[in-house]
Parts: structure tokens; C-alpha cells; sequence
């Protein structure tokens, strides 16, 4: 009987401790909810909160909630944006190597005006299923000439705005690809090299990694990066898509001090570039310091820019006419209005800049009006991440297409948006190690290489339904465009080839 009161005293004061414990957390949350009310109801910039105390801080939250819970639940497969939930799929399997083919129809729907559809012909021949593209030269008149072995490349991402392993898996994953590597403008950084792949440094208007301490170019600096074998091409950024006439954005969380020593800034502070070169005002400017460049280096020289005024075309290609085109670029990169970015201001993504549709046409054709064409490359980027977009780039008119966000799916984005935050959960685009954690560069490295292969591959298997046996002779004639109407028109009608140049005078 004394073992029974022994043991009931015991189950008596843990359920009291536990009672106590819950009546005390209760009391917690209560005086929590009370101080939040008070701060509610004599706050003044919250309309919401000042009259709906506490429950409407839930606005906010369950806005935030929203974005996520529509990808999963509620948005149908066709609908997201930037990208939806099928882009997303498709390069998904392609770099896990799982198959790609799909049941019972297409959900795309082919009725909006715009859409790109592609002319199959009546007899393929058989024995060119998937061909391959072959090597093209870029820079053929440079004392080191580039041989690029692939059409399908990685576009610029600093080191900086993705993080170490995620730099480290596209380097070794280029390697594997037999693609090229841009490194963005924020500089050539030791893991940009890891992988022994051909690299493309990227000039930014700040010129990070090239730069003197007052942010002009550095000669000797270039000397020296024209040293690495890896080195093959140097670009010179004027603009991109995101937000063109405005510079890049580093947060400074991001900015530490190995990425502070690579781009030759302070640590810790927000890195934002000029809107433009300051020391390219003109287009003889620019011309200059292609040639400076190249000049310095040995090494084919070329421009990024997404396209706004049409005119500037006409203008910079009968500047490089009348200086002879020895003084042109070797290649020119045609980024979309679309194109992607860690930060930029809404107004810049939303409205500023021509799409590539309608951009990368016009650059062809004027570089064919001023017979530039077989002097100059041409490589397309911008939300160009599956087959189809790419085979429509190169039918345009691109040598190449590059693809940043396409390798960020496969690197693993799942399109969190919290690229400006220094919090993606990926690991891609944060420098927190326990985030990075998560992010292994040997696997990523092979998912890079299987979504690089299944792209040239399955726009193989366009080409060779369209009757040709190399993707890069793909032409507008094998495209078709949906009018208002619904109809389709065929593209070289829409955006007519200039096959010879007409003859200037200048």
C-alpha cells in the first residue's frame, strides 16, 4: 500500500509540473498576443494591422506562403512564371537521365499568337537521326582562335551570385559537356577552373577581376588571365536582359572577403556596377576597347547586350564598315528582355528591353544588311532552356545559344526565388555553408552534363525532322509562326532573310 501512495505521489507532482509548465507557456503566448496587439493598434503605417490587431499580420504571411503553395498545389502545369512546372520537368529529367518522352498529347497549347512551330519534312533521311553539330571557329583572325565543340553553352554567372560548390559542379560539368563556362562579371574565381573546361571571362562595367583600384581596366591583369589555357574568349558586358542600363547587384551578406579579393572591392558592402562602361561613351569607344582587348590578350573579343534602340545597330555596324571589319567583334551575345538575374529592380525585368524574338532576328539580319555576318558570331540567351526555344535561336539565326537558369535547374533550383536573399535552399545561390551542404559538385557535375546532352540531342531530333542533319542548318524556313488569326505564317516571311549585302558607300 505504501509502494501504491509512493508511486501515485510521484504521477501527482509530474502531471502538476506538467500542468504548471503549460499553464505557464499559455501565459507566454497570451502576454505575446497582447504586446503584439498594442503594437498593432498604435502603429500608424498599417491600415490592416491598426484595425484588424493580430490576425491581420497573417495577410502577410500567408502572401508569402502563396507563392509557394501555388507552384506545388494549385498552378496548373503550363501556367508559372518565369517558368513553369513542365520547363522546369523536362530539364528535371534530363539531367537525372530519366526519359523524357510523355503520354497521350501535348498540354502546350498551340493557338496563342506567337507560337513557334516547326516544319517537319515529308522524307527525313534516316541515317542522320540526332546528328551532331560540328565545331565552329570564333575569332578566326585572332592570334588564338577559338574552336567552340558544342552549340548548346553555360551563360554568365558570377562568382558571387552563386555560391562555391554550385561554381565548382558547372565547371566540371562544362568539362564533361564539352561546353563552355562563362563566368559572369564577377571574375575568374578558383572554382571557375576546377573543372578544366574552356572558359569565356566576362567584363562587366565594373570590371571585376580586371580592374585597377579606381575601376579602370587593367592591362597587366588581362595579360595574366590570357595566360590560362582555360581562358578561350573575353566578353564584354554592356547590358543585360534583367535590367538593362543598370549594373549589377551583390548584396554585401554575399560579399565576403575571398569574393571581396576576387572582384578587388571592399567586404561586406552591397558591390553595385556602373549602368555602363564609364569609359565607353560612343561607339568608337567601344570599338577601341574591343580591339585593346584583343590586342592584350590574342584571344577572340566580343559584346553582351540585350537589344533596345534598333537603330544603335545601324549606327555601331556602319562605324565598324567605315573603320574596316577587321576592328569588329568576333561575336556578339543577343540577350532577351527576359533574361534572368539574382536582383533587379521590377520595372527593369518588367518593361525595358526587346524580347528575343524579336531582337535576335534583327541582329542577324543587320549584320547580313552590312555584310558583317561572316565576320561576326552570334550567340542568343535568355529563358532559352529546352529544345524547342534553342532550335527556334539557332533557325534565327544564332551560332550558339547560352543558358544560365537552364543549368540552375539542373544544378537543382527549384525556383525558391530567394536569390537576393543569401537564403536559397538549394544552396546554388547562398554562401551559408549549411545550405551549401546539400549542394555535392561531383553529382551536380554529372546532372550539368546529362541536361547539356539531352538538349544537343533532342535538337538533333528536331533538325532531323525538319530534313537537315545539323542543327546550325536549321533555317527560318523550317519555322512557322501562329498569327492573330491562328493561322500559322512561315518566319522568313514574319523577319525575311538578307542574303546578300546591300552596298555601302561610307
Amino acid at each position: 500500500m505504501a509502494d501504491f501512495f509512493d508511486s501515485s505521489s510521484w504521477l501527482f507532482d509530474f502531471f502538476a509540473g506538467a500542468a504548471f509548465l503549460f499553464i505557464f507557456v499559455i501565459g507566454l503566448v497570451f502576454l505575446a498576443l497582447v504586446m503584439v496587439f498594442i503594437s498593432d493598434v498604435t502603429q500608424r503605417k498599417d491600415a490592416i494591422r491598426r484595425n484588424f490587431p493580430v490576425i491581420g499580420r497573417l495577410r502577410h504571411f500567408f502572401s508569402e506562403l502563396g507563392k509557394f503553395f501555388r507552384q506545388y498545389f494549385f498552378a496548373m502545369d503550363r501556367e508559372e512564371m518565369p517558368f513553369n512546372r513542365e520547363l522546369r520537368n523536362w530539364v528535371y529529367r534530363a539531367a537525372a537521365g530519366a526519359d523524357n518522352t510523355v503520354p497521350f498529347g501535348s498540354t502546350r497549347s498551340l493557338q496563342p499568337q506567337g507560337t513557334i512551330l516547326f516544319a517537319n519534312a515529308a522524307y527525313p533521311d534516316p541515317d542522320l537521326y540526332g546528328a551532331d553539330a560540328a565545331p565552329m571557329v570564333i575569332g578566326a583572325g585572332c592570334r588564338r582562335p577559338f574552336a567552340a565543340l558544342s552549340f548548346f553553352n553555360i551563360s554568365g554567372m558570377s562568382y558571387g551570385a552563386i555560391s562555391r560548390p554550385a561554381v565548382s559542379a558547372l565547371s566540371r560539368g562544362a568539362a564533361l559537356a564539352g561546353c563552355w563556362l562563362n563566368t559572369g562579371e564577377g571574375g575568374l574565381s578558383p572554382w571557375h577552373v576546377d573543372g578544366d573546361c574552356d572558359i569565356v571571362f566576362q567584363i562587366g562595367t565594373a570590371k571585376y577581376g580586371c580592374r585597377t583600384e579606381d575601376g579602370n581596366l587593367n592591362p597587366a591583369r588581362l595579360t595574366e588571365l590570357a595566360a590560362h589555357d582555360q581562358v578561350r574568349m573575353f566578353e564584354i558586358k554592356l547590358a543585360q536582359g534583367a535590367k538593362p542600363g543598370k549594373g549589377g547587384i551583390l548584396p554585401g551578406a554575399k560579399v565576403t572577403e575571398e569574393i571581396a579579393g576576387i572582384r578587388g572591392i571592399p567586404v561586406g558592402q552591397d558591390s553595385i556596377s556602373p549602368n555602363r562602361h564609364l569609359d565607353i561613351a560612343n561607339d568608337n569607344q567601344l570599338i577601341d576597347t574591343i580591339n585593346r582587348v584583343r590586342d592584350l590578350t590574342g584571344k577572340p573579343v566580343g559584346l553582351k547586350t540585350v537589344i533596345g534602340e534598333p537603330r544603335w545597330l545601324d549606327r555601331f555596324f556602319e562605324t565598324i564598315v567605315k573603320r574596316g571589319e577587321g576592328c569588329a567583334p568576333d561575336f556578339i551575345t543577343v540577350d532577351s528582355a527576359d533574361g534572368g538575374t539574382g536582383a533587379a529592380p521590377l520595372p527593369l525585368i518588367d518593361y525595358l528591353g526587346l524580347p528575343i524574338q524579336e531582337s535576335l532576328p534583327r541582329v542577324v539580319d543587320k549584320l547580313n544588311e552590312f555584310g558583317l555576318r561572316h565576320r561576326i558570331r552570334v550567340i542568343a540567351s535568355g529563358k532559352l532552356i529546352t529544345p524547342g526555344p534553342v532550335a527556334w535561336a539557332l533557325a534565327a539565326g544564332a551560332d550558339f545559344v547560352a543558358s544560365a537558369r537552364g543549368f540552375m535547374f539542373a544544378l537543382g533550383c527549384i525556383q525558391a526565388l530567394q536569390c537576393n536573399r543569401n537564403t536559397c535552399p538549394t544552396g546554388i545561390t547562398t554562401h551559408q555553408r549549411r545550405l551549401q551542404r546539400g549542394l555535392d559538385p561531383a553529382d551536380k557535375a554529372e546532372r550539368v552534363w546529362r541536361y547539356h546532352r539531352g538538349v544537343e540531342k533532342e535538337v538533333g531530333i528536331i533538325a532531323h525532322s525538319c530534313g537537315v542533319h545539323d542543327p546550325r542548318m536549321l533555317g527560318r524556313q523550317h519555322c512557322r509562326i501562329v498569327t492573330e488569326n491562328g493561322a500559322t505564317m512561315p518566319f522568313e516571311k514574319i523577319y525575311p532573310d538578307v542574303p546578300a549585302p546591300v552596298r555601302h558607300d561610307l
